[in-house]
C-alpha cells in the first residue's frame, strides 16, 4: 500500500482496547487523516482499504480504526451507540496526537460520516470533512432493523440481522441516536466540507446528501456517486470515492509539494513512473488498475519501499509458473493442493556454468525450487513440475526477445 501499515491498538473513550492501523505512504508525509467506519463494518471494509490506499498516493497517511465492540476491537458492541462512537473518533485524534500526528483531515462513511461531523469541533487540527453517504440524522440508522423497533421499546433490546450477521441491539442505542440532532454542528462546522453521496443508495437516501449540503456553510462541495451502492462494493466506485476525497483534500493540506500524478491505467500496457518521493521510487500501474511500488534497497541508495526490478523479475516468473501448474493440475484432475515457487537471481562466469552457450563473461542464472503439496502420486508430481518449465513467462524470457524503444513528446 504505502511505506508503512502498523497495527496497534489504544485506549477508546470507555477505556476499551481498540484495534487500530496506520497506513503511511511512501516518502514524505503531506498530512494525515482519521477514517470512520459505517455501522456495524470495521476498519478493513473494502472502501476503507481503497480510501486509504489513493490518500496515501497524494502523501497523506491515514490512521482507521475499529469503533468499541466492532472488529477486533474490545467490548460489547450493545453497549456502544452513537455518542460512544463520537468519544472513540476524540479518543483516537488524541493518540495521534500523542504519535506526534496532527489530524488535520476527518473521514467518515455512512454513520461514521454523521460521527466524523459532530465529532470535528472537537479536534481543533482539524481542517477539513468528507462524509460517504452519510445520514443526515444520525437516528435514520434505525431504519436498518424497522421490523424489531417495537421488540426494542417493548422488552429493552433485540438480536436483528444486519449484513447477514447477529448484533444485539439495546433502547439504550435508539434513545441516545433519536437524542442527536446534527443541524447545528453542521451550520457550526467551520471546516471544509465534502458530502459524497449514491443517487440510488438504498440504506441512506439522497436526502440526507441534500439536508447536509443545505446545513453546511462554505467552502462546501457534493460529488454523486453515480450507480454506486451504500458500501462501495464495486472496486470502480470505491476507487472513483476515494480520488475524489484525495484531490479535493489537497486545496485545504499546507504547502508541502504533491506527489507526482499516478500514471494512467491503459489497458494492454504497464506504466511505471517516478513518484518524486524517494530517489528511485517509481509506481507502477497496470493496465486493469492495479499498482505498486518498486524501488532499490537503502544498501544501494534506495529508500526500499518496495520490491527491486529483479524481485519484480523474479515475481513474475514464479507467478506464472505456480499459475501453469495449477491450471495444469486441475486440467488432469489432480489433487494438487498447494504450489510454492521460490526463485532467486545470480550472475555467474560462463566458463562455470555447464549449461550456458555464451564461452565466456558473465551469464544471468535463475534458480527455481518448486514444492508441491497434495494426495499426488509420483508420476502427477513429476508431470506437473515438467509443466512450469513451459509457462508463458518462462517461454518469453527464454527466447529471443526484441524491445522496441520511442521516445514520447
Amino acid at each position: 500500500m504505502g511505506k508503512e501499515s502498523s497495527r496497534f491498538r489504544f485506549a477508546g473513550a470507555n477505556g476499551q482496547e481498540l484495534a487500530a492501523r496506520l497506513d503511511l505512504p511512501a516518502g514524505s508525509v503531506r498530512a494525515h487523516a482519521l477514517f470512520a467506519h459505517c455501522f456495524t463494518c470495521t476498519k478493513d471494509i473494502y472502501a476503507a482499504n481503497r480510501i486509504a490506499e489513493c490518500l496515501n498516493r497524494r502523501g497523506i497517511g491515514v490512521l482507521r480504526f475499529d469503533f468499541t465492540g466492532l472488529g477486533a476491537s474490545e467490548g460489547e458492541f450493545a453497549n456502544t451507540n452513537f455518542s460512544s462512537n463520537i468519544a472513540d473518533l476524540v479518543a483516537a485524534a488524541d493518540h495521534m496526537r500523542d504519535m506526534s500526528i496532527v489530524p488535520e483531515i476527518l473521514v467518515g462513511h455512512s454513520l461514521g460520516g454523521a460521527a466524523v461531523l459532530a465529532a470535528a469541533h472537537r479536534v481543533p487540527e482539524c481542517k477539513a470533512v468528507a462524509t460517504i453517504g452519510a445520514p443526515a440524522d444520525p437516528a435514520h440508522v434505525a431504519h436498518i432493523f424497522k421490523d424489531s423497533l417495537e421488540t426494542i421499546r417493548e422488552k429493552g433490546e433485540a438480536e436483528v440481522l444486519l449484513a447477514g450477521r447477529p448484533f444485539r441491539i439495546q433502547k439504550q442505542f435508539l434513545d441516545d441516536v433519536e437524542g442527536h440532532r446534527l443541524g447545528d454542528l453542521i451550520r457550526t462546522l467551520n471546516r471544509a466540507l465534502l458530502v459524497l453521496h449514491a443517487p440510488l443508495d438504498q440504506t441512506v437516501g439522497i436526502d440526507n446528501a441534500s439536508e447536509i449540503f443545505r446545513a453546511a456553510r462554505h467552502p462546501k462541495s457534493f460529488v454523486s456517486l453515480d450507480k454506486a451502492d451504500h458500501l462501495l462494493s464495486r472496486k470502480a466506485d470505491a476507487h472513483y470515492a476515494a480520488e475524489m476525497i484525495a484531490v479535493w483534500a489537497e486545496r485545504y493540506l499546507e504547502d508541502v509539494p504533491a506527489p507526482r500524478a499516478v500514471p494512467q491505467a491503459i489497458e494492454g500496457t504497464v506504466a511505471v513512473a517516478e513518484t518524486g518521493t524517494g530517489k528511485f521510487v517509481n509506481q507502477v500501474v497496470t493496465g486493469s488498475g492495479h499498482m505498486l511500488t518498486g524501488d532499490e534497497p537503502e544498501s544501494v541508495g534506495g529508500n526500499g519501499l518496495g520490491p527491486t526490478p529483479y524481485d519484480l523479475l523474479l515475481a513474475a516468473l514464479g507467478t506464472c509458473k505456480s499459475m501453469t501448474m495449477r491450471m495444469y493440475a486441475e486440467r488432469k484432475g489432480y489433487k494438487l493442493e498447494r504450489a510454492e515457487v521460490r526463485l532467486s537471481h545470480d550472475k555467474v562466469h560462463a566458463k562455470d556454468c555447464e549449461e550456458c552457450e555464451t564461452p565466456t563473461g558473465k551469464v544471468d542464472v535463475i534458480t527455481t525450487d518448486i514444492s508441491l503439496s497434495g494426495d499426488l502420486s509420483e508420476e502427477e508430481r513429476q508431470k506437473i513440475f515438467e509443466i512450469a518449465e513451459r509457462c508463458p513467462v518462462h517461454r518469453t524470457i527464454t527466447s529471443e526477445v526484441i524491445i522496441t524503444a520511442r521516445l514520447k513528446d
